[in-house]
């Protein structure tokens, strides 16, 4: 029977369950899953489920607790909206009482492969499959620290409980709100797992830098010679897909933290998007889709044959696999490595303006962190007709609870301190706009990711793009030297032009929100329209 630590369960104030069900190992949770028809068992052994009408994350629903131990330290604004005490109370009360009778599952982990930062957290959960989410993806205690503890942070999950939004001040049935003076995340009216993970990583953001650690939303690997590099990227950018190398080594691929020793991964699974999966292209991961331990959120599965179909975007494009960094077999566990020698910000460009890999200046870097440039493309979301650009402050807006400017002048510090080369690589449209060019070629992309990391690009000659105000190398390993400037893909330069300045001019536009908080070296990196 797995162990029950010491720490009490009445002490989270839930009593009257029907059973509790500590620290399932992922075999047990299997055997719960099917058993309440949670999921199905697919051939190979990933267990397939699904999240019903959420199949992503609810921003407009996530709330941050108005208190007076945090209330200073919050960026309040679109992202970080407040909710009262009294509604989180009351909103607490409720959630215990629909507890009441219904069994739970508890995992008892850690965030954070780093003694020296991890948090002990504990995530309570109504399903099992839930539950096995949580214990694939934070790191799993030692047989000796489990009987050792104590949870600084706690998760309760209950996805079959809607908020009433006139009563307990949501903007809907769904709710995540967190308490950083309680310690307590509430989640609610969504079996998007991904709720669970990005509930903890804005808790370390939350608490890291006061440690002088930079929390960061991306991935990392290392080479063959311990040269550890660092992808930032919104979702669909490349941050999962390019740090997966087959002539590196995975670290994990989506949130890290920078201590003054070195990078260490927050998690111990990856949760990536496998919407249209390729074999030959990402094998690593798809190998992943194969194996026991994995569970695919939403993935299409036939009933009969058990096989699925990572085509099929019938339910969502949000197609997600959560499966353990070690079914990577070319991993590294725990994930703790050396000083990054190369960061990489990954923007996925639909205007199809920004040059496919260009270096930054340090200013540079901390100009496009603070931007976070992406763009939707038509037919993503309802209403999208044309490329939108998306700004989402340091790569993760949803997350980052204090002012960007604090992550921002971390970044600065460490780039400085350990001389990292920064570069901005764009892994969206070449020779036109999406609708009339074409997404760039993912070899293309792997072969500039190879130069910059291995040094090819040290000795290029490098020029100033007029527009984007970045240094743009004139030849590359692998890649026609024609697609390295944009401009040249495009066969009407004058509209090239015109949409190039409109990109600057939505880039400035953005930025004017940060233009006091920020140096003018870095105001000074900007694109410029004119």
């Amino acid at each position: 029977m797995p162990f029950v630590p010491k720490y009490p369960l009445k002490e989270q104030d839930i009593i009257n369950v029907g059973n509790v069900y500590w620290n399932l190992p992922a075999a047990s949770l299997y055997e719960e899953a099917v058993r309440r028809r949670e999921g199905l068992i697919a051939h190979m052994g990933p267990l397939v489920v699904r999240t019903g009408h959420h199949t992503g994350r609810a921003p407009n629903d996530k709330f941050i607790v108005k208190e007076p131990s945090s209330d200073n330290n919050i960026w309040w604004g679109k992202v970080n909206r407040p909710i009262s005490e009294e509604k989180f109370d009351s909103l607490h009360r409720h959630m215990l009482s629909y507890l009441q009778g219904r069994d739970i599952f508890i995992q008892d982990c850690f965030v954070g492969a780093d003694q020296n930062y991890r948090v002990p957290i504990r995530i309570i959960t109504s399903t099992a499959w839930h539950s096995l989410f949580a214990r694939i993806m934070f790191l799993i205690p030692k047989s000796d620290e489990i009987k050792e503890h104590v949870p600084q942070f706690t998760v309760i999950n209950a996805p079959g409980f809607h908020a009433i939004p006139d009563e307990d001040g949501t903007n809907s049935e769904v709710f995540i709100t967190i308490h950083f003076g309680k310690r307590l995340v509430l989640i609610g009216g969504t079996s998007y797992a991904g709720e669970i993970k990005k509930s903890m990583f804005t808790m370390m953001n939350y608490l890291l830098p006061a440690k002088n650690v930079f929390p960061m939303h991306c991935s990392c690997n290392i080479g063959k010679d311990n040269d550890a590099a660092v992808f930032f990227g919104l979702s669909g950018t490349g941050k999962t897909t390019l740090s997966a190398d087959p002539e590196r080594k995975l670290v994990g691929d989506d949130e890290h933290g920078w201590s003054e020793k070195g990078i260490f991964n927050f998690e111990g699974g990856c949760y990536a998007k496998v919407i249209r999966l390729s074999k030959e292209m990402e094998p690593d991961i798809y190998a992943c889709t194969e194996k026991f331990g994995t569970v695919l959120e939403n993935v299409a599965i036939d009933t009969e044959n058990r096989r699925i179909d990572l085509d099929d975007s019938t339910l969502t494009e949000n197609t997600r696999a959560a499966y353990p960094v070690l079914h990577i077999d070319n991993s590294v566990f725990p994930g703790i490595v050396e000083h990054p020698k190369n960061i990489i910000m990954l923007t996925c460009d639909a205007f199809g303006v920004l040059p496919p890999i260009s270096k930054l200046t340090p200013e540079g870097a901390m100009y496009h962190f603070i931007s976070g440039y992406t763009a939707k493309v038509a037919g993503t979301e309802k209403g999208v007709t044309e490329p939108q650009a998306t700004f989402s402050t340091c790569f993760g807006a949803p997350f980052m609870v204090l002012h960007p400017t604090v992550y921002a002048q971390l970044l600065e510090d460490r780039i400085k301190q350990h001389n990292a080369d920064c570069w901005l690589i764009n892994t969206g449209w070449s020779a036109g706009p999406h609708g009339v060019g074409s997404r760039m070629k993912i070899s293309y992309t792997r072969a500039m990711v190879t130069a910059a990391l291995n040094g090819s690009l040290k000795d290029v000659p490098m020029v100033k793009d007029p527009i984007f105000n970045v240094m743009v190398p004139q030849s590359c390993p692998g890649v026609p030297s024609e697609v390295l400037n944009p401009k040249n893909t495009w066969k009407d330069k004058d509209a090239y032009d015109a949409m190039a300045k409109k990109l600057a001019n939505l880039f400035q536009e953005n930025f004017k929100q940060f233009a006091d908080s920020v140096p003018p070296t870095v105001l000074a990196s900007a694109p410029k329209a004119e």
